[in-house]
């Protein structure tokens, strides 16, 4: 049903977790493929995609050609992004399969993406407070994090021109996409506290 991209890079240490949350998107048939496409920084890469069944891409340093370069080598029609630090939480493959079912079933896969909401990895009220200004930010911009991930079908990608070279690309596509094509899952992505 999807392919996911995930762009390595210097947290690879991260990826072996971010890899274990597409698990039971694989068991239940959501997930048909992962690519990982690294820029070469990390060598335990191609070891970690050995080991996990995951294809492994070399391509050059710039993140925007590297998430340009997996969009082209995924052969599914829904394309999922994801930072390599990212990790999926509990509940995102009903929620991937409603956004997908509901997009499809009103003709709209030209029309509708879909990014995760934000949740910080750690104690205390600090990453709480990071959580709370990134909803609000979300809610007058209408712009996740990239870091959040990205949700969309390949015919989608292609006619907002895709990612671009350099390094912001996933921040100029999420704003050609617009919060009102925009749909933010209720399922979270878990991401480092920095």
């Amino acid at each position: 049903m999807i392919s996911v991209v995930i762009p390595t890079g210097q947290t690879h240490a991260l990826l072996i977790p971010t890899l274990a949350a597409l698990v039971p998107g694989a068991a239940t048939g959501i997930v048909r493929e992962v690519l990982l496409v690294d820029g070469g920084t990390a060598p335990d890469v191609a070891e970690i995609a050995d080991a996990a069944g995951c294809e492994y891409l070399h391509g050059p340093e710039d993140s925007g050609e590297r998430l340009q370069l997996g969009a082209r080598a995924a052969r599914s029609q829904w394309l999922m992004f994801l930072a390599p630090a990212g990790l999926l939480q509990e509940g995102w493959t009903r929620e991937v399969r409603g956004f997908i079912e509901q997009v499809e079933r009103m003709g709209a896969n030209d029309r509708r993406a879909a990014t995760f909401r934000l949740a910080l990895d750690g104690f205390g009220v600090a990453p709480r407070l990071r959580e709370a200004a990134a909803v609000a930010r979300h809610a007058i911009t209408g712009r996740p994090r990239p870091e959040q991930g990205l949700l969309i079908h390949r015919r989608f990608h292609e006619a907002l021109g895709g990612y671009e070279a350099g390094p912001q690309a996933a921040r100029r596509l999420i704003a050609k996409i617009g919060r009102s094509r925009l749909v933010l899952l209720r399922s979270q992505m878990l991401l480092p506290d920095q």
